[in-house]
């Protein structure tokens, strides 16, 4: 059901901030990534980490999927962080800097015996080269749920630039896309840093829609709305998987094993993607109604 779970906006929010937590209720985001990593400085990581935990069992988020991103394992502060989160009905943990399953491993191994979480779903931040190297073996792991693209750390470790068309990151986004639709795993695309800059956000996620990517990281919530239209179905994609899957089935029926609309071939798989479009449409407009 990952595939048919709304992704398309994923706002960070800092941990420290209690008023962006409590904003953070009324959001129209579809994902909330609760951040104890870049966002705190180390004298308030503590603080941060409390703070976060004690806001998602308070609960009041609706829909919203809670995400908590704790520090590195390798740190002060992961081990308790992972602790800490796995005793609140958070729906998944983000792991930064990724670049290892042995990493995963860790985590689920510490998840299970400091909070007894054999369930919480884990989602893992590729934003090195090694990282990109390894996501295969990353989206492998049994209780990945999620990739999310750290864009901004990449660029600096490939010693590119950040330009309009995104040509230096286009390999490591397609080679993690690769990986996660082979294991079954959502894929959410890195943020846009300019906040001035409103068209180039706009065509970075049509950029990232067209590439697969389930949506887009966020890093202010003045980006919600354009993340939410263009990773949703828009009207006519509707109403072309309503025809697609009814010329299909009429031909089904007269014992044919592929159709035509508009003079183009359907076939099996255009119907898979006509019901992976409905069922996203279907959850995007349940969540509209919660």
């Amino acid at each position: 059901m990952t595939a048919f779970r709304p992704r398309r906006s994923a706002l960070y929010m800092p941990g420290s901030n209690a008023r962006a937590l409590e904003k953070a209720r009324t959001l129209p985001a579809d994902s909330l990534i609760l951040d104890l990593e870049d966002a705190v400085a180390p004298d308030a990581k503590a603080d941060a980490r409390d703070r976060v935990c004690d806001a998602v069992r308070r609960g009041g988020y609706g829909p919203r999927e809670l995400v908590i991103r704790v520090n590195g394992q390798d740190g002060e502060w992961g081990a308790d962080d992972l602790a800490a989160a796995a005793r609140t009905p958070v729906d998944a943990i983000l792991l930064p800097k990724v670049e290892s399953a042995a990493q995963v491993a860790r985590a689920e191994a510490t998840l299970t015996a400091r909070a007894g979480r054999a369930d919480i779903a884990i989602w893992c931040m590729l934003e090195t080269p090694l990282g990109i190297l390894h996501a295969e073996a990353i989206a492998a792991s049994r209780r990945v749920a999620c990739l999310v693209m750290g864009t901004s750390d990449l660029v600096k470790d490939l010693r590119a630039r950040h330009t309009t068309a995104r040509l230096p990151v286009l390999t490591s986004l397609s080679f993690c896309l690769l990986a996660a639709r082979a294991y079954d795993c959502a894929i959410l695309d890195g943020v846009h840093l300019d906040l001035a800059d409103e068209a180039g956000f706009a065509e970075a996620c049509r950029q990232g829609r067209d590439l697969g990517f389930d949506g887009k990281t966020l890093i202010h919530p003045k980006q919600i709305a354009a993340a939410n239209a263009v990773f949703a179905p828009d009207d006519d994609e509707v109403e072309q998987a309503h025809a697609i899957i009814a010329v299909f089935e009429a031909a089904r029926r007269d014992g044919k094993g592929v159709a035509l609309l508009d003079g183009r071939l359907v076939e099996n798989l255009h119907v898979e993607n006509a019901r992976r479009t409905l069922a996203l449409a279907a959850a995007i407009a349940a969540r509209r109604d919660e």
